[in-house]
């Protein structure tokens, strides 16, 4: 489950439209066999949560913890034509906080209303105190199938909105409501990357086509916020030691002492090493200084 060494960071011309924007999308991340390798791997998982009654009234699957959920795609924790997005923006004392597969059948007819618009971080929003809030996490969406036409389970993102603390929403949730203004529905081929910003305003469109979407989400964060995924038993899994030791950083899988986590031994912290060995320390890119 090795990757491959990847020896570029964020261009400049990457970083200016993240900022701006709260997102950009990597073409090509993905070559046609690792989609085909990694959509059986959701598939192998939707045939199990289907067989165990998980699915939704809808038939749509929504799995947290996705290494945990489906080994097979451990590479895709670190792959080389995007992780270096996420060391670039918040680096190397991160690990995966939050993640999910999911597979959404198309749904026969529209559904009843119900304003999904959020930014990732749950609490975080409500108890950070500050305008715009910090970013904290960044994430990464692999997708797994063709969603270049809109009203195919795209992501929906409000361009800019990442330095937004608040949009203007429905009383209730369950009410009609038009989408914010200025949203799009961020379309993609099988193989693209969307790597984006926690904090920008999102949502997923409703499935109408004739595809069925499956998309991986990983989301990154300092090692000082705690881990939403179910990852603690995996060292003794059997196949984790065929990670190699960034990926098992990513799992939370190197220490158990809290100063560790806040990055005090940064040699003692695969990733760090890893950029060190490579000389890709970036003196403009704070979160690099070691």
């Amino acid at each position: 489950m090795s990757t491959p060494t990847q020896t570029l960071g964020m261009t400049k011309e990457q970083r200016a439209d993240f900022e701006r924007d709260g997102f950009i999308m990597l073409k090509g991340a993905l070559t046609a066999d690792e989609v085909a390798t990694y959509a059986a791997g959701i598939d192998r998982v939707y045939e199990e949560e289907k067989a165990a009654d998980r699915l939704s009234p809808q038939g749509s699957m929504h799995k947290l913890s996705a290494v945990t959920s489906c080994p097979e795609l451990a590479p895709l924790l670190n792959h080389p034509k995007t992780f270096p997005m996420v060391w670039s923006m918040i680096g190397w004392n991160v690990h995966v906080y939050h993640s999910h597969l999911d597979k959404h059948p198309p749904i026969p007819g529209r559904r009843p209303p119900r304003f999904e618009w959020h930014q990732d971080g749950g609490r975080q929003n409500r108890e950070l105190e500050t305008d715009p809030r910090p970013r904290l996490s960044v994430k990464l969406a692999y997708w797994l199938s063709d969603v270049s036409e809109p009203g195919r389970g795209n992501l929906k993102v409000v361009p800019g909105s990442h330095k937004t603390n608040w949009i203007e929403g429905p009383p209730k949730r369950d009410m009609e409501w038009p989408d914010p203004p200025g949203a799009i529905e961020v379309t993609a081929d099988a193989g693209d990357v969307i790597f984006f910003d926690r904090r920008i305003w999102h949502a997923r469109s409703d499935n109408y086509s004739d595809v069925t979407r499956k998309v991986v989400f990983f989301g990154y964060t300092p090692r000082w916020i705690t881990v939403r995924d179910e990852v603690h038993h995996l060292p003794s899994e059997s196949w984790w030691n065929d990670l190699d030791p960034v990926q098992q950083q990513l799992l939370d899988g190197i220490s158990d002492n809290g100063d560790h986590h806040w990055g005090h031994w940064p040699k003692e912290v695969p990733l760090y090493n890893w950029l060190a060995e490579r000389d890709l320390f970036d003196a403009d890119n704070p979160p690099l200084k070691a």
